[in-house]
């Protein structure tokens, strides 16, 4: 049996996952998965043209709680990663940025929700 903490893990790892094939499933390419840095970890950056997502995924009990759980500070790290991805990666110079939230959460009946927030906010916002 599981741990809280290993369960919760688990969770946001099969989110993760679910997340990365709802992006997939739109078009986008899948660039990294967890994707981290001394100041930061950006859960999926993926690719749709000339645009770089930035996607934090937050696997809750309601969509709500997935789409706002994400605090200025946690928003802080996920943009210092991107920069760093970003400045490794001069392929993708011309690129416009975004960042996304994916909210994986339950729904009735025993199903799974995926529930994408593009644009979710502005460096520095």
């Amino acid at each position: 049996m599981l741990g809280k903490k290993q369960a919760s893990y688990q969770k946001g790892l099969d989110g993760e996952l679910l997340a990365a094939e709802h992006l997939r499933g739109k078009g986008y390419e899948i660039l990294e998965m967890r994707y981290k840095t001394p100041h930061g970890e950006v859960d999926i950056i993926a690719r749709a043209g000339d645009l770089l997502a930035f996607v934090e995924v937050k696997a809750r009990k309601s969509e709500a709680e997935g789409l706002y759980a994400i605090t200025p500070r946690a928003r802080g790290r996920i943009e210092k990663a991107a920069m760093q991805y970003w400045a490794e990666h001069p392929e993708y110079a011309d690129f416009d940025l975004r960042f996304d939230v994916i909210a994986v959460s339950e729904k009735g009946m025993g199903g799974i929700l995926v529930s994408h927030l593009d644009n979710a906010w502005m460096v520095g916002g």
